[in-house]
């Protein structure tokens, strides 16, 4: 995969402004308390020093009123915006044994859902985002994850999805409120905070632990679908296999634009 990644040098002094003033976004509902730890540097582009620091579970669940639609730049939730994605550089070097295509959007479609949290039911209508993905033109898996966004605070919260592969079996599917499972944070509001780290996932009995750790910010990214920046890093792994890791590109304004060998070919605005 021969994607470009373009560091821009900006000093840091005019990005924490505003983000004092409430330029760059909101302040968000989980991550306003969460510590830096990381040390202020000259340049915009920033790379986060892994430190061992706990994954968090817990969140402010009860305090939010959930919306179907939202403003988080990074994780946009608009009705019938559609991405498309694959992975043509990484095939056409022979890096990659299949040529893989995926197709996200954002379904005019609900989901209602129930759950127990911190000893307060919480009810919950989340929207529904269809994953569809192919290996070499044939079908290989098919999901419906619902996710709600915290009004005021831009944390948008992943729920649990509904899973279908080539096979006709269902791994990884689970739903907040089922078999002791609770939600997760996809992608939180307000300012990137680099090291922060946070389950996305709370689905044991269902074998659904990811979890996120944001490790660069800063980034100017180049991919088919064009060249954005205010660009991040997350790094995706399970406490359920230590060795596997996920790593993923957002841009402000855009959403994923990089998934592992899959890169971002086309934007349909709805």
């Amino acid at each position: 995969m021969k994607t470009t990644l373009l560091l821009r040098p900006t000093v840091l002094v005019a990005l924490f402004a505003l983000i004092l003033v409430g330029l760059v976004s909101p302040e968000g509902g989980w991550t306003k308390n969460y510590n830096q730890n990381h040390k202020n540097s000259r340049h915009k582009h920033i790379k986060y020093q892994h430190k061992k620091v706990e994954f968090t579970e817990n969140f402010p669940v009860t305090d939010c009123n959930f919306s179907t639609s939202g403003s988080n730049p990074y994780f946009k939730l608009i009705e019938n915006r559609v991405l498309h994605y694959d992975n043509l550089q990484c095939f056409s070097d022979g890096e990659c044994d299949e040529m893989e295509e995926l197709r996200i959007t954002v379904l005019p479609e609900f989901e209602m859902l129930s759950f127990e949290y911190d000893g307060e039911m919480v009810d919950v209508t989340a929207r529904v985002i269809e994953e569809y993905e192919t290996a070499d033109g044939e079908f290989k898996e098919l999901s419906r994850n619902f996710f709600g966004e915290c009004e005021g605070t831009q944390d948008v919260y992943y729920f649990g999805e509904d899973v279908t592969i080539a096979d006709g079996s269902h791994p990884g599917q689970w739903r907040a409120g089922e078999d002791d499972a609770l939600p997760g944070i996809i992608f939180p509001g307000g300012a990137f905070l680099l090291g922060a780290k946070y389950f996305q996932e709370l689905a044991p009995k269902a074998e659904a632990l990811d979890r996120a750790e944001h490790v660069e910010m800063g980034l100017e990214i180049t991919v088919p679908a064009g060249t954005f920046d205010n660009c991040v890093k997350i790094d995706e792994t399970t406490p359920l296999d230590k060795k596997e890791l996920s790593e993923k590109w957002y841009c402000q304004g855009v959403g994923l634009v990089i998934d592992g060998d899959l890169e971002l070919r086309e934007i349909v605005e709805p």
